[in-house]
């Protein structure tokens, strides 16, 4: 079986007006495809622009300017922080919009949506829909740019006093992730994915 590459991303939890906190993605890393180390990525484009053409253009330490596999990882995936792992091919977003992706309170997903040039937060594909016919200074921009697919957060990482919707209680026994399955196994190849956290 070949080993699946992804690319990671963390959730940060930054205060909302009432003092809830906002568990949106703080950083972006790729998983080097020869030595498996995780490399940080500067930005959300640049990672999106790895993420969708992953298949074609594997990730390698290289990619990055002054970088090798001999050189220590960026960063280490451990519960220090919650981890996502993202689909790869997901398109980039097109200019002037901006995915946003969010966790929920309880970990148990993420949100995503996006935000027009104009401010305005659209939530579903119908929504993109609209938004484009009724702005046809965007009719270079697609409906098949856009995708609500959402990462996969990693259960591993999550902080143990999180209560899960239909947990019975914060000590519910969580099955532990091998690093295996981070890297994946396989045997969903064609989905394969790229992380953040």
């Amino acid at each position: 079986m070949e080993d699946k590459q992804e690319t990671p991303k963390t959730a940060s939890k930054k205060p909302r007006g009432g003092g809830e906190p906002i568990r949106s993605i703080d950083t972006y890393a790729a998983q080097c495809e020869k030595c498996f180390k995780w490399r940080v990525i500067n930005s959300s484009e640049e990672y999106e622009e790895i993420r969708c053409k992953i298949a074609e253009i594997p990730f390698v330490c290289d990619r990055k300017p002054g970088v090798s596999c001999e050189d220590p990882a960026d960063i280490e995936y451990d519960a220090s922080r919650v981890w996502v792992i993202d689909r790869p091919g997901i398109p980039k977003t097109p200019g002037g919009f901006k995915r946003s992706l969010v966790l929920r309170k309880d970990f148990s997903k993420m949100d995503a949506y996006y935000i027009t040039p104009t401010g305005k937060k659209l939530r579903t594909l119908n929504e993109v829909a609209g938004f484009l016919a009724a702005n046809p200074e965007y009719s270079d921009v697609s409906l098949s740019d856009f995708t609500f697919s959402v990462p996969k957060v990693m259960d591993d990482t999550i902080p143990e006093d999180v209560v899960k919707k239909g947990s019975a209680s914060s000590d519910a026994k969580r099955k532990p992730k091998t690093s295996k399955g981070v890297v994946g196994d396989g045997t969903a190849r064609d989905e394969g994915s790229v992380a953040m956290h």
